[in-house]
């Protein structure tokens, strides 16, 4: 049997169904006058769920649009769900009255309860209603299909490629429609203002598998799902599908394939993989991790057979293991690098932030035109670096609050070279926007500035920010505390996939000396000291650590997240120790190096560069 398991696609489902009938050939001459189903469904298996009525009879109902449609389970234990909805759409078309159409259910099904009868007229009820409503007549094609796989029962084998849709890109009603069945298979795993943030941001492949091995699945039988690799590697919102356990039953991962690099699906970024789950056995790890990775040269596309993809690939044999808790992230590595990974994992002794939360951009991001002697400045806000339309205006303000913004982009190893100025209405010790009575007074005109953008600043998306923003001031930030202003900050890229770090400190612009702030493409570590600093900076820009960080981080927007270090042993500094104090000086001629090199194009400084690297590689490994 085959079914299109999620929202309804008819154009695929039409397809799959052509599919079929090709592939019984000359079979096809066998087929009865009468017709034979093709088991091909448009089933949404998520929204298809079971309660309990207040009767006592249990009942299986769809959510849709117009409400829930539910069947008595009694009708599908029975396999008579398709001859029932037969006499619904023959009852529907003839306009019978509840009172007809219950008697004719009794003369037609004897042997149902009366509860079920109660139910089913309810149900017809309900399509009469759509149907004089002028609502189309699909409704019991609609619920034939939904509720099919319930008829066949459970599989030997579930193979399938889920929707990989994440939570925030879902339509709000569906949400709200799936949110109690994401709770009852316990994918939440984070709650309060983490998961309210979006740390939480979930992908609805995660439940589709959950609700696959539990529902269709027979009890030590195998499922083979097409899956986003993010449910391996993803910090926060892939601990919950991390438990393996559906409903209380455990399940186990054979095996794993990682797809990534080869983009098996055209035009789409997604990060592929490919799970391998058995019903009712716990998972033991480490768990078999197969890398697949293109051959040198070698060309690959939708096109190609599964042999000829052999032949232009190769696999890596590697295992993976949670990085720390048994539902933390997993770290894959081949055997050899086992023993090198345990000297580096274990509990971090510093702690990392996510850089300054600038939203919204078109507001508090912008460029200083001019200064004046008096300490203002004029700006021009930059709303094409945002995503919301927002009025560009140029402004005098003081100059207070007004520092060099170091983004993602402004990184590379070892430097950071701010382009742009931010913003900064919060007060990092209180954590929230300064009181609107001491901007008024003390700083006018930026207060004047940001009062042009209240209505956009209490619409912001984030519902934290804008809650709070209403409690407070209305230009209140978030992800802004007294580290953002610490001495020194060693800052890395979050979007990314490699780590690159550099030390941050207060440096000379236009305006006066200045805190260089790190945004929220960026993660950090505050240190009131720059020995100690320079000391962590050597740490994480060298090659075996990063090494370490990508085998349990995976690549893109959250690789560089404040997480990461949680599970890196980074020995505490010591003044004392005559190591630490080398490679903090190792440190400190490596900023200054690579500042020569990309900002006067210095070539010899690249070289002596490299040298200095290896030279911390080697400080590092003995550490």
């Amino acid at each position: 049997m085959g079914c299109r398991w999620h929202r309804p696609e008819p154009v695929s489902g039409s397809a799959s169904r052509a599919n079929y009938v090709i592939a019984l050939g000359d079979l096809i001459r066998y087929i009865p006058k009468e017709g034979v189903e093709i088991p091909v469904y448009l089933a949404d298996s998520i929204l298809v769920s079971r309660k309990v009525k207040f009767s006592g009879e249990l009942v299986v109902f769809l959510t849709t649009s117009e409400g829930e449609f539910s069947i008595p389970h009694e009708v599908i234990d029975k396999n008579v769900l398709p001859n029932v909805l037969g006499e619904i759409e023959t009852c529907v078309k003839g306009d019978y009255s509840e009172r007809e159409f219950e008697e004719l259910i009794k003369k037609n099904f004897t042997d149902l309860k009366e509860g079920s009868i109660t139910t089913l007229t309810e149900l017809y009820d309900r399509i009469n209603k759509l149907e004089k409503a002028g609502k189309n007549r699909i409704w019991t094609r609609l619920l034939k299909n939904s509720f099919a796989p319930l008829l066949m029962g459970e599989f030997d084998f579930v193979v399938g490629n889920p929707p990989w849709v994440r939570w925030g890109y879902l339509p709000e009603g569906y949400r709200d429609a799936t949110l109690q069945l994401w709770k009852d298979y316990k994918l939440f795993s984070l709650s309060g203002m983490e998961a309210r943030l979006g740390s939480g941001e979930k992908d609805l492949s995660m439940l589709f598998t959950y609700v696959a091995t539990h529902r269709y699945l027979k009890k030590g039988e195998k499922l083979a799902f097409l899956i986003t690799q993010e449910v391996f590697k993803a910090k926060g919102a892939g601990e919950g599908f991390r438990g393996f356990k559906a409903r209380g039953t455990p399940l186990k991962v054979l095996k794993a394939h990682d797809l990534v690099s080869l983009k098996p699906f055209e035009s789409a970024a997604n990060k592929t993989a490919l799970i391998i789950l058995k019903k009712g056995e716990k998972t033991v790890y480490p768990v078999p991790y197969i890398l697949w990775r293109k051959k040198k040269g070698a060309k690959l596309d939708t096109s190609v057979s599964y042999k000829e993809a052999l032949e232009r690939t190769e696999r890596v044999e590697m295992q993976a293991k949670p990085i720390g808790t048994p539902v933390s992230s997993w770290q894959t590595f081949e055997a050899k690098s086992e023993s090198l990974l345990d000297v580096l994992r274990g509990k971090s002794i510093y702690k990392a932030r996510r850089g300054a939360s600038i939203e919204p951009y078109g507001v508090f991001y912008m460029k200083i035109k001019q200064d004046f002697a008096d300490g203002t400045i004029l700006v021009e806000n930059l709303p094409e670096l945002g995503k919301r339309k927002i009025s560009k205006v140029e402004e005098r303000i003081e100059s207070d609050l007004v520092f060099p913004a170091v983004r993602g982009r402004d990184i590379k190893r070892w430097n950071a070279t701010p382009e742009i100025y931010a913003l900064i209405a919060q007060d990092p010790k209180k954590r929230v926007g300064y009181e609107e009575d001491w901007m008024k007074i003390t700083l006018p005109r930026t207060f004047g500035y940001l009062y042009k953008f209240k209505e956009v600043l209490l619409s912001r998306g984030s519902n934290v920010v804008r809650e709070l923003a209403e409690k407070t001031a209305f230009y209140t930030m978030y992800g802004i505390g007294e580290y953002t202003f610490a001495p020194y900050k060693v800052v890395w890229k979050r979007m990314a996939n490699d780590i690159t770090a550099v030390v941050l400190y207060r440096i000379s612009t236009p305006i006066g000396e200045k805190d260089m702030i790190p945004t929220d493409t960026t993660s950090l570590i505050p240190f009131n000291g720059e020995e100690e600093a320079h000391y962590v900076c050597t740490i994480l820009n060298s090659t075996v650590v990063r090494f370490f960080v990508r085998s349990y981080s995976s690549a893109g927007r959250g690789f560089g997240a404040p997480s990461i270090i949680k599970h890196l042993r980074i020995p505490k500094y010591e003044n004392s120790n005559v190591n630490h104090q080398k490679l903090s000086s190792l440190s400190k001629k490596a900023h200054a190096l690579a500042k020569r090199y990309y900002e006067q194009n210095d070539l010899q400084a690249q070289e002596d560069l490299k040298e200095v690297e290896e030279e911390i590689d080697k400080m590092v490994a003995e550490l």
